[in-house]
């Protein structure tokens, strides 16, 4: 007797569905931390009176918000700042540790994962479909940084040098130029990877 065929039904197959996208976002969301940690030993050059270091750090924060949006960037940004509180030595210079979260960068530190998810924030719902366009990520990826990393930034420093607020804002004066270029690489790369790739947004 010939055995029937039996086709999966819908039940069955939302778990498998559900279950491949949690493995997707993962995967994206570990690659992306990795990404950070490589990008946090780039240049490593100290500059201005807080003598923190300039990387391309920020640029590997800004890309996951504007790549994963608002969720998978805020999380990818995260395991990143948990993989150097535990000891592992992703940051600028090769540092890690929980004494890196009493330094002068701990404002910027703070501040990253927040700018990440208001950059993916904005690439998603406030650029929607125009995500393909650099221009909408550039400014997208300048609001997270100007609203988010910068105010924190000053913050911080202000607080750990016990300095006025001019004085804190003229540490953070050097760090303007080099975002200007990192977001203006996030813009092309996110842009790029939106059109290559038009349905990573819609799942996150």
């Amino acid at each position: 007797m010939a055995m029937a065929e039996t086709t999966p039904t819908p039940t069955e197959e939302a778990p498998a569905s559900r279950r491949s996208s949690t493995t997707t976002d993962l995967a994206l969301i570990a690659a992306f931390a990795a990404l950070i940690s490589a990008c946090a030993y780039i240049g490593a050059i100290p500059v201005g009176g807080a003598g923190i270091p300039i990387t391309l750090q920020t640029f590997g924060v800004m890309l996951a918000g504007c790549v994963l949006g608002p969720v998978r960037g805020f999380l990818a940004v995260s395991l990143y700042l948990l993989l150097g509180a535990i000891g592992l030595p992703v940051y600028a210079e090769h540092s890690s540790g929980l004494g890196v979260w009493s330094g002068p960068s701990v404002g910027y530190l703070i501040a990253f994962p927040f700018a990440a998810a208001l950059a993916g924030f904005l690439v998603k719902y406030v650029a929607g479909e125009n995500r393909t366009r650099a221009i909408y990520v550039f400014f997208c990826s300048l609001a997270g940084s100007v609203l988010v990393i910068h105010p924190l930034g000053i913050i911080g420093m202000k607080l750990h040098f016990d300095v006025s607020w001019h004085e804190a804002f003229t540490y953070d004066t050097p760090f303007w130029i080099g975002d200007l270029l990192k977001t203006t690489l996030v813009a092309i790369v996110a842009a790029e990877v939106h059109r290559a790739f038009p349905w990573l947004l819609s799942r996150r």
